[in-house]
């Protein structure tokens, strides 16, 4: 009889401590999933009507949706607490590096003493400080964070297609596609579509994602991409899947077949369709506006001649909306000189190399497919569009790439209490 009563009490202490850990695991993920939301919520542009200056399908007034956007941050932070309760962090060379930034632009802005400046400088810290929070959970087999910002991509991207199917006239406002529900213009919509689109290819390369799900995916993705008319996003998607792709030709069989079929279809393409590709990318402008960028390197050139004093020169004057004169800057580097000075200019350049020179030396296998079409894509994009500099979707997204880095956790290190390394 004892024999017979020791073996069930065995089983269940056995038994209730896996189970907690299980469900303490679905909980942290959870919030995990919802914390990168908040980040990324945060980061979204709001407008109170389309960015062709439309109404909204569903009005929301101006004040509660910079209150919804702005006031995700702090619940961001707030949530990273609860499941890193004892603030522990994994180190990290690119984003200690990140961190410098932080400093310098801080530093600029006590002197600059400008309201806008010191909020959007507390802005920047808190989201880096929330990053920080998160890097416990970088490096994990499972891409947990690259699961979160495909979950966060596709929400956005589907609340767009959902706008197109009620109104497209709202929608294809201008011309380009843009959100009608949430006011997400057409170069975010397209940054989404695009970088959706890369990071299903390169894991259905690596075997992770079945061939019906990246077809799906690339056909809705696809075709928002064509209807935003947004080149950048393009040559960065190009980009980004040429150099993931050719760091598993030699070990992947499937990237072979897709490079081969690839360049058939794009020589073809090219030969049948050239009007129509030429069309596409003109976008209905001229010569003199193609070669100008569409008026970016007139303001370009506004941003190199502001007269600057010494400091000024060297940490720039303070965050600011990434515009001069009221007309965007639309450059990270151009923005970033205008802002941080050229201290922030080598910063955020030595960043994104490292990401990309660690990321090549990477084992091969899917973290360096995935790191180094996250890098390209974020550098490519950096040229006519302004980033990873400041808080925004493309520095969430070289995050993404620097936490690939990391070396894989240890399986039992991710079914332990909150906020728990050790």
């Amino acid at each position: 009889m004892s024999v017979s009563v020791a073996v069930p009490r065995a089983r269940t202490r056995h038994l209730g401590p896996v189970r907690t850990a299980a469900e303490m695991e679905r909980s942290v993920r959870r919030r995990v999933y919802l914390t990168w939301g908040l980040l990324s919520l945060n980061v979204l542009t709001f407008y109170p009507s389309t960015w062709s200056g439309q109404p909204l399908i569903l009005p929301i007034p101006s004040a509660f949706g910079k209150l919804v956007t702005q006031g995700a941050l702090p619940a961001a932070l707030f949530m990273a607490l609860t499941i890193n309760r004892r603030k522990l962090i994994r180190p990290s060379i690119s984003w200690a590096l990140y961190s410098l930034i932080v400093v310098e632009v801080a530093v600029t802005a006590l002197q600059a003493k400008h309201f806008g400046t010191i909020y959007r400088t507390f802005r920047l810290t808190t989201f880096v400080a929330t990053l920080w929070l998160l890097t416990p959970w970088w490096g994990r087999r499972d891409l947990l964070l690259i699961k979160c910002h495909l979950l966060v991509m596709g929400i956005v991207c589907g609340q767009v297609l959902l706008g197109f199917l009620v109104s497209p006239s709202r929608a294809m406002g201008g011309g380009r596609l843009g959100g009608d529900f949430w006011p997400t213009p057409p170069t975010q919509v397209a940054e989404f579509a695009a970088v959706t689109m890369g990071l299903v290819i390169v894991l259905w390369l690596v075997r992770q994602v079945s061939g019906k799900v990246t077809l799906f995916t690339c056909a809705g993705a696809g075709f928002i991409l064509i209807e935003t008319h947004t080149r950048t996003a393009l040559v960065a998607l190009c980009a980004g899947l040429l150099i993931s792709g050719l760091s598993l030709i030699h070990v992947n069989r499937r990237v072979r077949k897709t490079f081969s079929w690839a360049a058939g279809t794009i020589t073809v393409a090219v030969l049948s369709l050239s009007g129509f590709l030429t069309t596409w990318l003109a976008r209905g402008q001229k010569s003199d506006q193609l070669t100008n960028l569409t008026g970016r390197t007139d303001v370009w050139g506004a941003v190199e001649n502001m007269p600057r004093n010494f400091f000024q020169v060297i940490f720039g004057f303070g965050l600011s909306n990434k515009s001069y004169n009221g007309l965007p800057v639309d450059s990270n580097w151009l923005a970033c000189y205008l802002d941080e000075g050229l201290a922030g200019v080598i910063l955020s350049a030595i960043v994104i190399l490292f990401v990309l020179i660690s990321a090549w030396f990477l084992p091969r296998g899917k973290s360096r497919a995935l790191a180094l079409f996250l890098a390209v894509y974020v550098l490519i994009a950096s040229f006519t569009e302004t980033g990873f500099s400041d808080a925004s979707t493309y520095l969430l997204e070289l995050v993404l790439a620097a936490s690939l880095l990391m070396p894989s956790a240890d399986p039992r290190d991710e079914v332990r209490p909150e906020g728990s390394l050790a």
